[in-house]
C-alpha cells in the first residue's frame, strides 16, 4: 500500500509517451505512478494504429509490460479524463499530472464535399481495421475499382498497403476479422497516393516507402516527368542532413523503371491539391489542382498553377496530419492542435500551470515515431523532477481515496492483471484461427474478457 506522503503522479493516456514518462518517473527514485486511459486496453496507437503487417514494431509493448509491473504502478482502464472524472479530481489526489494523449483528429481538406458518404479519415479506416472500439461500426465501399489517398505520409502508405495486400496475406496477421472480411470483397484495383508538392517532399519513411514496391502483385507506378527536379529540389536532394531524400528518390526511380506486370497497381501523383470531392449522394471523383513549388529550399509551397482535373473514384481517404483535443481545464492551443507548453509543463499565456504537464503528440505536435517518444517524455520528466521539491510540499489526500471517487461516479475501472485477462483472451482466439491475436472490437467484449460486467463501465 502506498503511503500518503510518496510522490504520486497521474498519467493520461496509456500509450508509448505515457509509459515512457513512467520509466523515466521509477528511474529517479521513489515514486507512485497512476495511469489512466478511456479504452479498457492500454498501449494507445501501438495497439490501435501500428498497422498488422508490422508486428515487430508491436513488440515494444513487452517494454511497457515490464514497466507495468514495477512497484508503484496502477492501471485505470475505462476511465475518460473529463467524463468520469475531471482535470480537478486529479489535482486534488496527485502532485503531478502528465498528459499524454496523443493527437487523435485529423486534419481536415477544407475543400467542398469533404463530407460526402465516400469519403473518410485515414484515422477511420486504420482504427476500423485494426479493431479499435471507437471504430468497430464504421463501413467503406471496397466495391469501386479505384480508390484515393490524399497525403504522403506513412499513415498513408499504410492504409495503401492495406487496400492493395492480398487477403491471403492479411489472414496471418492480427487485422481484425470484420475488416478481413470485407477486404476479401473489394473490387479495388487502383490506388492512387496524391500529394500537393513533389517526390522530394514527400514523406514516407525508407522502408514504409520500399514495402509499397514489393506487394504480391501490384505495381508500383512513378510517372518519369515527375522526377525531373527543379533547381531547388536538387539542392534538398543532396543536403546531408536528409538523407531520406535521396532515398526515396532511388527508390521512386525504380518504381517509374518498372514494367507493368500485374492487375493491381499504386499510382503516385505528385503536384496535385485537391480542391473538392465530387459526387451526388456519395463520393464519385476527387478535382485535383495541377501545381508547382516556389521558395527557398525545405520551404518551398505548393501553388495552383489553375490546371484542374477530374480523379474517377469510388472512395477517398484524407491523411494529411493530425491534432490534439481539448480537455477541459486544460490550455489548449487550437491553432497548433497542443497543449501548450514550455519543456514540457503546460502554460497558460506565459503563466506555468503548476503540477500539469505534456509529452507526446499533444506536446509537439504529430511529428516522430515511437522510439523519439522516449527522449521526449525523459525531457519533460526531467522538468517534473526539477519542480519535484516544490511540489512535494503541497498536501494531497491519499491516492486510493481516488477509487471511491470513482465509485461514487459509477465507473468501473480495469486494472492491469484484467487487461492482462483481455490479452490472453485475445491471444487464444487468435490462435484458434491461425492468427496471432484476435482483438475484441466492442467495449462489452473487452469488458466480459476482463471478467467485468459491461453494465460497470
Amino acid at each position: 500500500m502506498l503511503e500518503a506522503s510518496e510522490f504520486r503522479v497521474a498519467i493520461v493516456g496509456s500509450g508509448p509517451s505515457g509509459f515512457y514518462a513512467a520509466e523515466a518517473l521509477f528511474k529517479s527514485g521513489a515514486v507512485a505512478v497512476d495511469m489512466f486511459d478511456r479504452l479498457p486496453t492500454p498501449f494507445g496507437l501501438v495497439r490501435g494504429g501500428v498497422a498488422p503487417d508490422h508486428p515487430k514494431i508491436k513488440t515494444v509493448s513487452a517494454v511497457f509490460n515490464r514497466i507495468a509491473k514495477l512497484p508503484g504502478f496502477r492501471f485505470f482502464g475505462n476511465v475518460e479524463i473529463g467524463s468520469s472524472i475531471g482535470v480537478d479530481d486529479l489535482r486534488q489526489h496527485y502532485h503531478a499530472v502528465i498528459f499524454a494523449c496523443g493527437a487523435e483528429r485529423d486534419l481536415r481538406l477544407g475543400v467542398a464535399g469533404e463530407d460526402l458518404p465516400g469519403s473518410h479519415t485515414a484515422t477511420e479506416f486504420v482504427g476500423w481495421y485494426n479493431g479499435h472500439p471507437d471504430y468497430r461500426e464504421r463501413s467503406f465501399d471496397l466495391s469501386k475499382e479505384v480508390a484515393v489517398i490524399i497525403g504522403q505520409g506513412n499513415v498513408a502508405a499504410d492504409v495503401c498497403r492495406i487496400l492493395a495486400t492480398p487477403v491471403d496475406d492479411l489472414k496471418k496477421t492480427d487485422i481484425a476479422d470484420h475488416a478481413l472480411e470485407q477486404l476479401a470483397t473489394s473490387r479495388i484495383r487502383d490506388i492512387y497516393l496524391i500529394g500537393r508538392r513533389g517526390p522530394a517532399q514527400a514523406k514516407f519513411a525508407l522502408a514504409e516507402l520500399r514495402e509499397l514496391g514489393s506487394i504480391r502483385d501490384c505495381n508500383a507506378i512513378v510517372d518519369p516527368r515527375d522526377l525531373k527536379l527543379g533547381a531547388v529540389c536538387s539542392v534538398e536532394s543532396v543536403d546531408q542532413a536528409h538523407e531520406s531524400i535521396a532515398r526515396n528518390l532511388a527508390i521512386f526511380r525504380d518504381f517509374s523503371n518498372r514494367p507493368l506486370l500485374h492487375r493491381k497497381s499504386i499510382w503516385f501523383r505528385f503536384f496535385q491539391s485537391p480542391s473538392a470531392v465530387l459526387g451526388g449522394s456519395r463520393v464519385r471523383a476527387l478535382q485535383v489542382t495541377r501545381c508547382r513549388l516556389d521558395g527557398e529550399p525545405f520551404k518551398q509551397l505548393a501553388i495552383a498553377d489553375g490546371t484542374v482535373t477530374d480523379l474517377e473514384c469510388g472512395i477517398v481517404f484524407r491523411s494529411i496530419g493530425y491534432r490534439g483535443s481539448p480537455i477541459e481545464g486544460v490550455p489548449f492551443d487550437p491553432h497548433r492542435g497542443i497543449f501548450p507548453n514550455v519543456e514540457g509543463r503546460i502554460c497558460d499565456g506565459y503563466s506555468v500551470q503548476r503540477g500539469l504537464y505534456a509529452v507526446g503528440w499533444i506536446k509537439r505536435g504529430p511529428s516522430g515515431t515511437i522510439g523519439v517518444n522516449r527522449a521526449d517524455s525523459c525531457a519533460t520528466v526531467a522538468s517534473l523532477l526539477a519542480d519535484k521539491a516544490h511540489l512535494a510540499a503541497l498536501e494531497k489526500p491519499h491516492s486510493r481515496n481516488l477509487q471511491y471517487l470513482l465509485n461514487e461516479r459509477g465507473c468501473r475501472p480495469v486494472s492491469y492483471d484484467e487487461w492482462l485477462r483481455i490479452d490472453t483472451a485475445e491471444i487464444d482466439a487468435g490462435r484458434a484461427r491461425g492468427k496471432p491475436r484476435e482483438k475484441f472490437t466492442r467495449i462489452e467484449n473487452l469488458l466480459s474478457a476482463a471478467g467485468i460486467a459491461s453494465h460497470a463501465r
